[in-house]
């Protein structure tokens, strides 16, 4: 009996070491721009089921998440909404090699209220709009975008007092679909979310307005090479992916 009860105790131990919280340590952990939210469940779905690879995503702005991995933030890949923060990780000596481009985003405004966007540079300054919330252009690439097409437009100036400033797109988007603000720029992957129940009203921002967004993905450098990661690293550069990017307005090659 005693041999016995030996037996399923290390019986118990072993099962205890296959569980679901021993098996989670051992996720690939991923850092995306906070844009990708919506388009990144399609992906890692697809993923785990083209591999049987768990992906952990942790969502926030682009220039938070570089501070993050420099300060030693224990993640594998770094997908950001511009090149610009992965290109400062690659000079750094955080990541195996210069970032490739793996999407383009979409900038557009939108708002819950029925607005006229067709001439939304007039409209903006307007006594109409009270609030409007961009990105913070320091660290969230669609905010930068956003801050450009306003001065393009040359109404930054008058609309400046209006501009509430969210530290993620998250942010700008939780602005926009609660009605805090009249209005808001963000990433078309907002309304092309299926998940997303507000009753939203847009226009797509001319691309000629605000420099590209080509968004770039890295490897971060670790003491020994982990395959999941470059498994996932392919994975976003393939036909399969594009197809989900494109699916969620996003722009691929």
């Amino acid at each position: 009996m005693i041999r016995f009860g030996r037996k399923l105790f290390f019986v118990a131990l072993w099962l205890m070491a296959l569980s679901p919280i021993s098996l989670k340590a051992q996720n690939l952990k991923v850092a995306i721009a906070a844009n990708l939210q919506p388009v990144m469940k399609a992906l890692q779905a697809d993923f785990m089921q083209k591999t049987g690879i768990i992906v952990d995503a942790i969502a926030g702005p682009s220039g938070n998440l570089t501070t993050q991995i420099k300060n030693g933030a224990p993640f594998d890949v770094f997908l950001s909404a511009d090149t610009a923060f992965p290109d400062e990780l690659f000079k750094s000596g955080f990541a195996t090699k210069k970032p490739v481009v793996y999407a383009s985003g979409t900038l557009i405004i939108c708002s819950t209220q029925r607005l006229d966007f067709t001439n939304w540079a007039k409209l903006l300054p307007g006594a109409s709009i009270q609030k409007i919330a961009i990105g913070n252009p320091a660290i969230a690439p669609y905010g930068k975008a956003a801050e450009e097409a306003l001065k393009h437009e040359k109404i930054y100036d008058k609309v400046q007092d209006k501009i509430v400033l969210g530290e993620s797109i998250t942010q700008v988007n939780t602005y926009i679909t609660t009605g805090v603000v009249q209005a808001g720029f963000t990433t078309l992957s907002l309304v092309k979310d299926a998940a997303n129940k507000t009753q939203l009203y847009y226009k797509i921002i001319n691309p000629k307005t605000y420099s590209p967004i080509e968004q770039g993905m890295v490897l971060i450098k670790q003491p020994k090479p982990n395959s999941d990661a470059e498994k996932f690293y392919r994975y976003i550069l393939s036909p399969a992916a594009k197809k989900i990017f494109t699916r969620y307005g996003y722009h691929v090659k």
